[in-house]
């Protein structure tokens, strides 16, 4: 298992009580419930400081489909098998699927405002606070594309709907986390979603999304999870 703890590879360890913490990579302190067996901290900023990467990689691709793209994303070494940097990656790669397929919006600055709006969401939200990142994101997207605030009407419950149908599908699969399979399941969800609601027809995988990744996540859940490689090997 490659990843837990990005200093020592050590377990993570949660707790429901925040704590001040300091930082193991820019050595500032702040408030957190999670750090690893040997009390490492790495804080959201540092885990995601490759976030910005994100955009400049989206606004080179002509794929229409989010889950390669997703893919292509986390193939890189500044997204770790979980983090908030997710939290980003689900909105930009449909923004980038979304323009690619037809939609109507200016690319770079729907992808700037994802990062802004994606950043603004903390690691461990799935847990904490009852709403995975990757649903956030996804709804996000919804409110860029359809410029929805406070104040609309239909965009509004678009958004919150959008939203809502990513946590219905996670929520049953149960966890513990994963980001890479709420990724998918949020990206799955929001191809559906777009086609039928605003007639843009992003592309999905014809046999389904195969993840990559499930040998770097202590807590995969194997047969239960949708993407996971279902060959004689795992049985």
């Amino acid at each position: 298992m490659a990843e837990e703890c990005l200093i020592c590879g050590k377990p993570l360890v949660y707790t429901n009580e925040s704590k001040e913490m300091r930082c193991a990579v820019c050595g500032k302190t702040v408030l957190s419930k999670a750090c690893c067996l040997e009390k490492h901290f790495v804080c959201d900023d540092c885990h995601g400081n490759g976030v910005a990467l994100i955009k400049t990689i989206c606004l080179h691709s002509k794929s229409k489909n989010p889950s390669r793209i997703a893919m292509g994303l986390m193939r890189h070494d500044f997204i770790h098998m979980h983090g908030p940097e997710h939290h980003v990656l689900v909105g930009a790669a449909l923004l980038t699927a979304y323009k690619n397929a037809g939609g109507q919006i200016e690319l770079e600055k729907a992808l700037q405002e994802m990062e802004v709006r994606g950043k603004n969401v903390p690691g461990g939200a799935c847990g904490f606070w009852g709403c995975c990142g990757a649903a956030i994101s996804a709804g996000m997207f919804i409110s860029i594309i359809s410029e929805a605030t406070p104040l609309s009407e239909d965009e509004w419950g678009k958004a919150n709907l959008m939203t809502a149908a990513v946590l219905a599908k996670i929520g049953e699969l149960g966890g513990p986390r994963c980001c890479k399979r709420n990724t998918f399941l949020a990206i799955e969800t929001a191809v559906d979603y777009v086609k039928a609601h605003f007639n843009v027809a992003m592309e999905k995988e014809a046999e389904g999304i195969v993840c990559s990744f499930y040998k770097r996540n202590a807590q995969c859940l194997k047969k239960r999870c949708p993407f996971f490689p279902h060959k004689k090997e795992h049985s």
